[in-house]
């Protein structure tokens, strides 16, 4: 089978899994312009409804603009989307933005209130008929027992569960998180981690959480987006990430055609990197395969042990050397 066919194949079963999927979010060539500058060009995204979805990018890459879009901030310039199933030029659109939750930069809470009339407040906001569930949102976020504190005293992990616990009022079916881990200790960390994956397994609640800490992220992310440029470069499961990652052997070759040739034959799984270079994910006999490839006129340039972190995997994939 040669490469192209294979890709097609792929991307064949891909397009088919993608028509079955429900999705919270999609954008079909969505650009977003100030002046002469383009924040986002020609996006295409989809976000699966019950995922966590890890949003990638350094900064100005353009997720700040994508959330902003998405939480009816701004308005793309061309392009379009569809969000909690309602097209972006749909009137209906900005009351179904009820069924949303964010935390952006940082949490908007009331420093002068406890976490209790926080709630009270954003109850009151969003038209809500009675404030019956405010006590069970406090359980929920770890926040029950903080009586008449005042919100302003909270530490930087308590501030965080509170404008999760905000974001939650009125039963959202979509959460977005931005930096929801950025400067906590360890222990806030745990904290924030594991309400977040509790919200997603019990409530179905779809996340988006936009990060610079990719490895937390990857102990969360059920799929991922990375964007560079205003651009998606990539999306990809979980498992997906979790194949390019794992360990291999990395080989230089002067024709990877040849390598697929010889690997098949050998029974050897593999992945073509581009026209030098493939990972292979079995031991190997470097004798055999030396002789093999001799065989073949094809010559082996390097073999090295490759266990490429998620860090690394970004790094590689918008060709940069800034983290993320």
């Amino acid at each position: 089978m040669t490469l192209s066919l294979y890709h097609y194949i792929i991307n064949k079963n891909e397009t088919k899994e993608r028509q079955t999927m429900e999705y919270i979010f999609k954008s079909n060539s969505l650009c977003k312009k100030y002046g002469s500058f383009s924040a986002l060009t020609d996006l295409n995204m989809n976000i699966e409804k019950g995922s966590i979805y890890g949003f990638v990018g350094k900064n100005g890459a353009g997720k700040t603009t994508l959330i902003r879009i998405l939480c009816g901030l701004q308005h793309p310039t061309s392009g379009s989307f569809e969000l909690l199933g309602h097209a972006n030029t749909d009137k209906a659109l900005e009351h179904e933005r009820r069924r949303m939750g964010a935390v952006v930069e940082s949490p908007a809470i009331y420093k002068d209130m406890t976490a209790r009339d926080n709630l009270i407040q954003q109850y009151l906001v969003l038209g809500l008929p009675d404030f019956k569930g405010v006590d069970e949102l406090l359980e929920l976020v770890g926040l029950a027992d903080t009586g008449r504190k005042k919100a302003g005293r909270f530490s930087l992990g308590m501030k965080q569960r509170l404008g999760i616990a905000i974001a939650l009022c009125g039963n959202p079916d979509f959460i977005i998180l931005d930096e929801p881990t950025n400067g906590l200790d360890p222990q806030g960390i745990i904290e924030i981690r594991e309400l977040i994956l509790k919200l997603n397994r019990e409530k179905g609640i779809t996340f988006l959480i936009s990060s610079h800490i990719l490895d937390e992220l990857s102990r969360l992310a059920t799929h991922y987006g990375f964007i560079d440029k205003g651009h998606i470069v990539r999306e990809m499961s979980a498992e997906e990430l979790r194949q390019e990652c794992r360990k291999s052997v990395r080989m230089k070759v002067s024709d990877t055609g040849v390598l697929a040739e010889i690997m098949d034959g050998l029974g050897i799984e593999y992945r073509i990197i581009d026209d030098t270079c493939a990972d292979i994910f079995s031991e190997i006999n470097f004798s055999a395969i030396a002789q093999a490839f001799a065989e073949k006129n094809c010559t082996i340039f390097t073999m090295e042990e490759h266990d490429e972190s998620l860090e690394a995997f970004y790094l590689s994939l918008i060709g940069g050397n800034e983290n993320a």
